[in-house]
């Protein structure tokens, strides 16, 4: 694609691409910035607040092409290790495994020539719903301008407004969340059951399009199988969950999964440091949280940060990644 700027905008072009240079540099001193995403639908969601569409990934890519060295995700690890990186290097990485991922942003990504890494959660592909979807999905179709869950002791909600409808889903998300895995699905499974709407079953992945995307030259990576919180679930389930999560992927592509994401990813709060043990027992290569920050040469290549910016201007944008370069890195 051309990614060339008017030559009324050259000045500035060259500005940001050399103040992001200077913090980035190359070499033994260079940083690597990761950036998440999950959906990347045809359209806004209004319920979710509308960021996550493929008019706004266009626009990320038409940044992210332009200030940054998009390298996949082997190579920059190895760059990383060996002291080679070049200057302003990033990665882009998707979480879950969507099927909006292989039909809307796969085309884009070969349209822009860059590659990603897609962390997919194995127990949910082929017609499956991560947990969070089914209560959005729910609370999406619930008719009327009242949502009452007390006789699953999850309470009684106003949803008559298109604000109230979201206060109530992250209410619900976050109270769900942090459940052990057992109760967390029992518990969507009673609210699911309260009335008679069709879930979609068809949110994820199927095995043929994580093919395709592996097919072109894109990187598939471990996310578990039912994406548990693993720091609320014992270390033989964990082990079990990120195992298994592995072998599937693997018997899909037919190659090796190398790199794992811990699923929510919070060091500390989401996953701890049993599970990075675990995690390199199983022979992956690296792994990455969701803390903010950039990594850099000797950091512990199995807690590597990711960073999501969600601006649409292009100066907001650069300068959230840029603030993001000064982040501390936390671990476990």
């Amino acid at each position: 694609m051309n990614n060339k700027l008017p030559i009324s905008n050259n000045m500035g072009y060259m500005f940001l691409r050399r103040l992001i240079s200077l913090l980035s540099p190359s070499g033994h001193s260079a940083c690597l910035s990761i950036v998440i995403y999950h959906r990347v639908l045809l359209e806004p969601d209004r319920l979710l607040g509308g960021r996550e569409d493929k008019a706004s990934f266009e626009l990320h890519l038409s940044y992210l092409t332009r200030y940054f060295n998009v390298l996949s995700l082997p190579d920059a690890i190895l760059g990383l290790r060996r002291g080679t990186l070049p200057s302003r290097a990033l990665c882009i990485t998707f979480d879950d495994g969507y099927a909006d991922n292989a039909e809307v942003a796969l085309p884009i990504l070969k349209q822009y020539g860059v590659p990603a890494t897609f962390f997919i959660a194995a127990g949910c592909i082929n017609g499956g719903r991560m947990w969070n979807d089914s209560v959005i999905e729910f609370v999406r179709r619930v008719p009327g301008d009242s949502l009452d869950l007390t006789s699953i002791g999850l309470g009684n909600y106003a949803i008559g407004s298109l604000m109230q409808r979201r206060q109530t889903l992250f209410s619900l998300l976050s109270t769900l969340k942090y459940l052990p895995l057992e109760v967390r699905q029992s518990q969507v499974d009673k609210m699911c059951a309260l009335l008679p709407i069709h879930l979609p079953d068809d949110l994820m992945m199927s095995s043929s399009q994580i093919r395709a995307l592996h097919s072109a030259g894109m990187e598939i990576g471990g996310h578990t199988m039912n994406h548990p919180i693993l720091a609320r679930i014992k270390n033989n389930m964990a082990r079990s969950e990120i195992a298994e999560g592995k072998e599937r992927l693997e018997g899909i592509i037919r190659a090796p999964v190398k790199f794992f994401a811990y699923p929510n990813g919070k060091p500390g709060q989401d996953y701890q440091l049993d599970h990075v043990n675990i995690v390199k027992e199983l022979g992956f290569s690296a792994a990455v949280s969701t803390a903010w920050g950039v990594a850099k040469r000797g950091d512990d290549q199995y807690q590597l940060p990711r960073f999501t910016p969600w601006d649409r201007k292009q100066h907001y944008f650069l300068l959230r990644m840029a603030r993001n370069m000064f982040k501390p890195v936390k671990t476990v």
